[in-house]
């Protein structure tokens, strides 16, 4: 990814990869809905929350907004972990997701940081 790219459109494209893996995992049976599920709502959680911290009534706000979509980004990366390592998935192509996870929560952590030093 792009550096520069900013944080609201990085977890938007994030979304919309997690809702086609989502598409993969839902085309099989049981356990892998349920979890499809489950990384459904937290991926694209991450992103809905940095868009509404941009209407944030305060830096409060605009910080909590942040966090929970750090919160979001860390539940991402445990669903993410869990079809890795039960082997429900292809490690190859989910673990690019998954670093992705890792940096958007990396750059989550840094603003949250930042901003709470001012």
């Amino acid at each position: 990814m792009v550096a520069n790219i900013s944080i609201t459109e990085r977890t938007k494209s994030f979304a919309i990869r997690i809702v086609k893996a989502c598409c993969f995992l839902d085309e099989k049976p049981g356990i892998y809905r349920t979890l499809s599920k489950q990384l459904l709502r937290s991926g694209t959680s991450i992103g809905a929350n940095c868009r509404e911290a941009q209407s944030a009534q305060s830096d409060k706000d605009f910080i909590n907004k942040l966090e929970i979509a750090l919160k979001e980004a860390r539940e991402t990366q445990y669903w993410l972990e869990i079809l890795i390592e039960s082997e429900l998935v292809d490690k190859q192509r989910f673990q690019l997701l998954l670093q992705e996870a890792n940096e958007i929560g990396k750059i989550l952590v840094a603003s949250t940081k930042k901003l709470k030093g001012k």
